[in-house]
């Protein structure tokens, strides 16, 4: 993830009432004990309710029982979970705790050691922290709706029951139903047209975190920048976008030959509505960028270089928990670098080195030079 750009010189629950099941996120990040019960897939089948606000459908979650234990327990946060099954079909009974600020409440779900598929019949609230709903005003076309997610840092589980930490990875699959006229993308193998009937199929063959998972719905459109990369906008936008970000293929070439095998297949963009609050964010075959990076210049086009760059360092190599986010960014940005100098020469890649330095120290004085948020290695806590 990617701060907001900036220029540069030109440059509610439907449960069983219960005791709770767990008090604390026992990582700091998430309530789900995956050494025990680990969650290997994530099946979606959901519908995009504009009107409402919300998403409704079902999560499906193939799980290794690796302790043989009876419970299996998910990460939720302002979901409204009406149902639960298990293999073939059967209801089970599920228990969901007392609310932790910023974690949510743990669902805890009756398995048994043979239990292979749990099945969550839910939806989402429409003040979900993840979801962001947009009317027609707020977007570039100013002709329909705009929904789209963020799922960093502790997010996903405010519209996908999970376990929401970086330290699990899961393949997945989606159905999602739109209104018809939009288009829908996720951080997965995605379509380039419209669907007549508004239904959209989507598979992330390779295993992500949570914190990957992106949806994003609205009028948009794509144009391909080489045999593998291309970028989606607002049709207002998509001729400047596909201009500004022509570099992108180079970029990909450039970062292969320092890093390895792009391992992703596609290497795609989405030009967001303004009110993405970031620079960029760095889910997988789709980046989300802020329109603030269409300079008409090229002159910010390092924030693709720094979510291409994550590509390598956390979406293949991630940090185990959010105290160690460091490794993520800090890797992110000197990979970054050396990807511009590769494309533009030394003098870009240090004026960059320059403006982080100076963004460093602006948050160090923000914060307090003895503010333990300056440290490398963070205590989330219950934050």
């Amino acid at each position: 993830m990617a701060p907001p750009v900036q220029a540069v010189s030109k440059v509610r629950v439907i449960e069983e009432e219960a005791p709770p099941v767990v008090q604390t996120p026992p990582s700091g990040d998430s309530f789900s004990q995956p050494e025990k019960v680990l969650v290997e897939h994530l099946k979606l089948d959901l519908t995009v309710d504009f009107q409402q606000k919300k998403l409704t459908g079902r999560a499906s979650l193939r799980i290794a029982n690796k302790a043989g234990t009876d419970r299996l327990i998910l990460d939720t946060r302002d979901l409204d979970v009406r149902t639960v099954t298990l293999d073939d079909g059967r209801a089970t009974r599920f228990t969901i705790g007392e609310e932790v600020p910023y974690h949510g409440r743990p669902m805890e779900i009756e398995i048994t050691p043979e239990t292979r598929w749990v099945h969550v019949d839910y939806s989402t609230h429409p003040d979900g922290a993840a979801l962001q709903w947009l009317a027609p005003e707020q977007t570039a076309a100013k002709k329909g709706p705009f929904l789209l997610t963020q799922s960093q840092a502790l997010l996903a589980r405010t519209w996908v029951p999970c376990q929401d930490t970086p330290g699990v990875r899961m393949t997945y699959e989606a159905t999602v139903r739109v209104p018809p006229g939009l288009l829908a993308l996720m951080s997965a193998e995605n379509p380039t047209r419209v669907s007549a009937d508004g239904v959209y199929h989507f598979k992330m063959q390779q295993p992500i975190p949570s914190y990957l998972l992106a949806l994003a719905v609205g009028i948009l459109e794509f144009r391909p920048l080489g045999a593998r990369s291309g970028v989606y906008a607002e049709p207002p936008v998509i001729d400047l976008a596909a201009w500004e970000l022509a570099d992108t293929p180079k970029m990909i070439d450039a970062a292969e030959k320092l890093w390895g095998p792009y391992r992703w297949g596609r290497y795609d963009m989405i030009i967001l509505p303004p009110s993405f609050p970031y620079g960029g964010m760095e889910n997988p075959r789709l980046t989300f960028t802020t329109p603030t990076i269409l300079a008409r210049d090229r002159s910010l086009v390092s924030l693709i270089a720094h979510e291409l760059a994550h590509s390598w360092s956390s979406n293949l190599v991630t940090n185990a928990t959010w105290n160690d986010f460091w490794l993520n960014e800090g890797f992110t940005n000197y990979a970054e670098r050396r990807i511009m100098e590769s494309l533009y020469g030394k003098d870009a890649a240090d004026m960059l080195a320059l403006l982080g330095r100076q963004d460093l120290q602006a948050a160090v004085d923000t914060l307090g030079a003895d503010s333990p948020d300056t440290a490398l290695l963070l205590d989330i806590g219950d934050r």
